[in-house]
């Protein structure tokens, strides 16, 4: 995983966002962004990995890895220091992990196969959007 960098010029004397701001963030910037079926899913008494897991497609992998910068400017804009990436370099299924959430972005095929929403019990499909 790789730390994201401050970014010049900005310093960080924002606090870490609450969990419920941290979502917001993320869905308000994936759907500026023109992300494609956003689903958010709540992870509260399922997991302890994360309050919150976001998923959501890009129509091809450069729209993928352009979503994962955005959404990684912004956390780090506002003071999220602790996020990690992976996947970044293939961009067909980028992680985002930003501590109380967690971010799937993934090309359409690969997000099918994937199924994420169902693994977790999410009671939307891969193509609905509750964003």
């Amino acid at each position: 995983m790789h730390a994201i960098e401050p970014t010049p010029g900005v310093t960080s004397k924002a606090v870490a966002a609450k969990p419920d701001d941290l979502l917001d963030m993320v869905l308000s910037t994936l759907d500026e962004h023109k992300a494609e079926e956003i689903v958010s899913i709540p992870l509260s008494g399922k997991s302890s990995i994360a309050d919150h897991m976001v998923i959501a497609n890009g129509r091809s992998g450069r729209q993928v890895a352009a979503l994962a910068e955005h959404v990684m400017r912004t956390l780090r804009d506002n003071g999220q220091g602790r996020v990690r990436v992976e996947g970044l370099a293939q961009a067909d299924w980028v992680l985002i992990d930003a501590g109380d959430v967690i971010v799937h972005l993934f090309r359409p095929d690969v997000r099918s196969f994937y199924n994420l929403e169902k693994m977790w019990g999410a009671d939307v499909g891969p193509d609905t959007t509750s964003h």
